[in-house]
């Protein structure tokens, strides 16, 4: 990954780093499915990463100081953990997510999510921040007897699974 961006503008900058589809949904799998390992990443995408795309984006990530990369011991393996850098994504994914249930079509256990986020405001959106610095971190919650919104976001899920709702079109939203 070039260190250097093609031009001073902050919007370049940025899509230099996130700008590829695959970077963005490894970190969506870290933030929201704590996927912290090699292995767990391949096996629970929805997209069917390949690991040679997977290992070059993790690595890119890592560069580009979004991931840091917990080395593995002989017979352990390697944990990626999201840097503060890489947790401040998380509004540019609920804007993603956001953009998409308007837009276009998906599964509604997909959609369950972005969603919830969508609707959750700010309020939301920090706690769940503070929730991956504790995880990634380790910085504590400022409110550590607070429900924690990855609960959350598991029930909503969990709720959309047991419903059997398929599809749902963009349009058909209110």
């Amino acid at each position: 990954m070039n260190p250097s961006p093609r031009s001073g503008c902050a919007i370049n900058a940025a899509v230099e780093v996130l700008g590829d589809p695959w970077a963005i949904l490894v970190l969506r799998d870290i933030m929201f499915g704590n996927r912290r390992h090699f292995r767990e990443l391949v096996a629970g995408s929805e997209e069917g990463i390949a690991t040679n795309i997977l290992a070059s984006r993790l690595k890119q990530l890592v560069a580009a100081g979004l991931l840091s990369r917990d080395d593995a011991r002989r017979g352990q393996r390697a944990a990626y953990s999201l840097t503060e850098a890489g947790i401040q994504v998380l509004p540019v994914m609920v804007a993603l997510g956001t953009w998409g249930l308007a837009h276009r079509e998906g599964e509604h256990r997909l959609r369950v999510r972005a969603e919830l986020l969508r609707d959750g405001g700010p309020r939301l959106m920090a706690a769940v921040m503070d929730e991956l610095r504790e995880l990634h971190l380790g910085v504590p919650r400022p409110d550590a007897d607070a429900p924690r919104p990855s609960e959350q976001l598991r029930v909503a899920y969990e709720a959309a699974m047991s419903d059997g709702a398929g599809s749902v079109s963009a349009s058909a939203r209110p």
